[in-house]
């Protein structure tokens, strides 16, 4: 069973938007679509751009380093075959929660 702990509040990630968390220890890209969190790891595994600071279209992310875009629903990229690890979320009591194993 996956624990969660609190990345934020809710109302840091205004829908569309996304930001860089550290949970434990470990940095996360959190990103709201339309009400929905989502949780990736926040290097890009093409050059290690913060992912968390990338511009949100939709469910897609686009590194600011080199304009690579992933899914953040899957974790997919949608430049190459390269992947980043999803955390599963959700919300509890006015916060974002992230599980990371």
């Amino acid at each position: 069973m996956s624990t969660f702990v609190k990345a934020c509040p809710v109302s840091e990630i205004a829908s569309g938007t996304g930001k860089t968390v550290t949970v434990d220890g470990t940095d996360i890209a959190l990103f709201n679509v339309d009400g929905v969190f989502h949780a990736v790891d926040n290097e890009c595994p093409h050059r290690g751009g913060p992912l968390g600071e990338g511009d949100l279209e939709g469910c897609v992310v686009t590194c600011p380093w080199h304009a690579w875009q992933y899914d953040v629903t899957t974790g997919e990229s949608i430049t190459d075959d390269l992947k980043v690890a999803r955390y599963e979320t959700k919300v509890e009591g006015g916060d974002v929660l992230v599980a990371l194993g």
